[in-house]
């Protein structure tokens, strides 16, 4: 199962700076027990495991009113702590820093490179294999160009969904098959690192 990946994706697309694909992006947005997983641009937020990710909210407010009148929630230091974010809210959160990351790096990929991999996507004679190893060869070139100031994993990773971006830009007839070849991509080469990332 990708969807950690399919949620990642969507929501560094939907983040990102000149996605010119927004409205067509909804016909790929993820999907939970509790519906659509769509990135929230309300409400409080608090830090955890150095992220800061969006307070859950009830339907009336941010936490229980009881019996005695008093909010539910542990103190820890003097403070009220804050209900653990769900998956999904942390997925929202570190895809919204990982766009962030990508609109600087944006300027680092040259039309040539994004030319070069829409016309590998648009020729149906290459398996999805094909195009992973040769997205695998532009990332890693990419990203050894460079200047290294972040860990080499995360700089691949936000490679890859830019690529995605700028080629769905370039072609808005790709966007299914560069986003889920691009899920595929994530999962087979950065499945342990987003994984890391999500529970650090």
């Amino acid at each position: 199962m990708q969807q950690m990946e399919h949620a990642l994706l969507y929501t560094f697309l939907e983040e990102s700076s000149d996605c010119q694909f927004k409205e067509q992006l909804w016909s790929l947005a993820p999907v939970s027990n509790q519906g659509p997983i769509v990135p929230r641009r309300q409400g409080r937020t608090v830090h955890y495991r150095g992220w800061l990710v969006p307070r859950r909210q009830g339907p009336d407010d941010d936490s229980e009113l009881q019996c005695d009148g008093n909010r539910s929630g542990r103190l820890e230091n003097g403070e009220l702590e804050a209900d653990a974010p769900t998956n999904e809210d942390v997925i929202r959160i570190i895809a919204a820093q990982l766009a962030e990351i990508g609109d600087k790096l944006d300027k680092d990929v040259q039309g040539n490179v994004v030319n070069d991999l829409v016309q590998h996507f648009l020729n149906e004679n290459l398996s999805r294999e094909e195009i992973m190893r040769h997205m695998s060869r532009v990332v890693r070139e990419l990203a050894q160009a460079i200047p290294a100031d972040m860990e080499q994993e995360r700089v691949m990773l936000v490679l890859a969904m830019v690529l995605t971006k700028k080629i769905v830009n370039t072609v808005p007839s790709l966007l299914h098959r560069a986003f889920s070849v691009t899920v595929d991509f994530m999962n087979q080469q950065f499945h342990n690192y987003i994984d890391e990332m999500l529970g650090e």
